[in-house]
């Protein structure tokens, strides 16, 4: 079929029409934001206390909450964002319309590769482990590196201290290597309150995210910290042995002793392949003060005569099993981002 040819008044009339077109819609639009608007109070500081897809709910400073949509134009928003936003006048959702810089942010990669953040100025990363699931120091070690990499003060927290039995000295070894190291360890458990109050204390006056394995009792803790919460546990599966997944939404809670914690879906692996190894080191407090200190610029930490990781590992400043989990942490790096690391 041949291509119809317009003349210059068909063109003309056919572009008068969209033009009208356009100025109609622009104006209906118009009216719906003014519509909106009418129904908006004035613009205010909240934070985002949780997620729920296309909605978020916002807390104001005078503790009232809402949903809210939120502009297109807005990066991905997670629990613990400082906003702008206007709240509804009656029954409705508010919006937010902008998104304060943030203090810090955790974030880990997707599936896909991608830097996802999970929550936004926090103090603390509570890294949570239990006996069950099992849990490793490798695994621990990962979080340790997202912790140090974002400005984050780690606690380690050992639940289900009821249910250790066999496993007691190995766990006290593994929590041994991380005390000697300088990093707070706390023993609790939900289920007989034992080392509930410290954690109370340990958690005031900062805001914290809970992080660990699905399964290793985060979600009991936080009803042990706050009954009201109410939130849904579930038991360890027996033919995995891996946790269950309950918590499906981050929330941001109010402790009474002062303190805010964020409660985020279980993570079984923390994966760091989106770093360098640059960057792996600086997540290991006791390796990045040895960098320079090798006899040659290019020591691999393996074999080399005058390595200072391998003296240091000798002597025992630095443990065996951190070195170890060094060395694996490395391997599972994104070849792309993967470099010999220079001391």
């Amino acid at each position: 079929m041949s291509k119809r040819h317009l003349n210059r008044r068909q063109r003309w009339r056919i572009e008068k029409i969209q033009q009208e077109r356009l100025q109609r819609a622009a104006k209906k639009l118009a009216r719906n934001e003014a519509d909106v608007a009418a129904d908006l109070d004035e613009p205010q500081h909240g934070t985002v206390v949780a997620h729920y897809g296309q909605k978020v709910e916002i807390e104001s400073a005078d503790g009232i909450r809402q949903r809210c949509h939120f502009r297109a134009n807005l990066i991905h928003m997670v629990v613990g964002d400082h906003v702008l936003w206007q709240p509804a006048k009656g029954p409705g959702d508010g919006v937010v319309v902008a998104l304060s810089e943030r203090t810090t942010v955790l974030k880990r990669p997707d599936y896909y590769g991608r830097l996802k953040p999970v929550a936004a100025n926090i103090d603390q990363l509570c890294i949570t482990f239990a006996p069950t699931p099992a849990s490793s120091s490798q695994l621990i070690d990962r979080y340790l590196v997202a912790a140090e990499l974002a400005g984050l003060k780690p606690l380690l927290l050992l639940n289900k201290a009821d249910a250790i039995g066999e496993q007691r000295q190995a766990l006290e070894s593994m929590l041994h290597i991380y005390r000697t190291l300088g990093y707070p360890c706390l023993t609790a458990s939900a289920l007989t309150a034992q080392g509930v109050s410290a954690l109370k204390t340990a958690l005031a006056g900062k805001t914290s995210v809970f992080v660990g394995q699905s399964g290793v009792g985060k979600s009991s803790l936080v009803n042990a910290l706050l009954p009201s919460a109410q939130l849904s546990t579930a038991p360890v599966s027996e033919g995995s042995g891996l946790g269950q997944h309950t918590t499906t939404t981050a929330q941001l809670f109010h402790l009474p002793d002062g303190g805010r914690l964020i409660d985020s879906p279980g993570i079984r692996e923390f994966g760091l392949w989106h770093i360098g190894t640059d960057e792996l080191i600086q997540g290991y407090r006791e390796l990045r003060q040895l960098v320079g200190a090798c006899r040659f610029r290019n020591c691999s930490h393996v074999h080399e005569p005058g390595c200072a990781w391998l003296a240091a590992v000798e002597d025992g400043s630095v443990h065996a099993e951190r070195f170890d989990n060094f060395f694996r942490i490395a391997e599972s790096l994104d070849d792309s981002k993967r470099e010999r690391y220079h001391s």
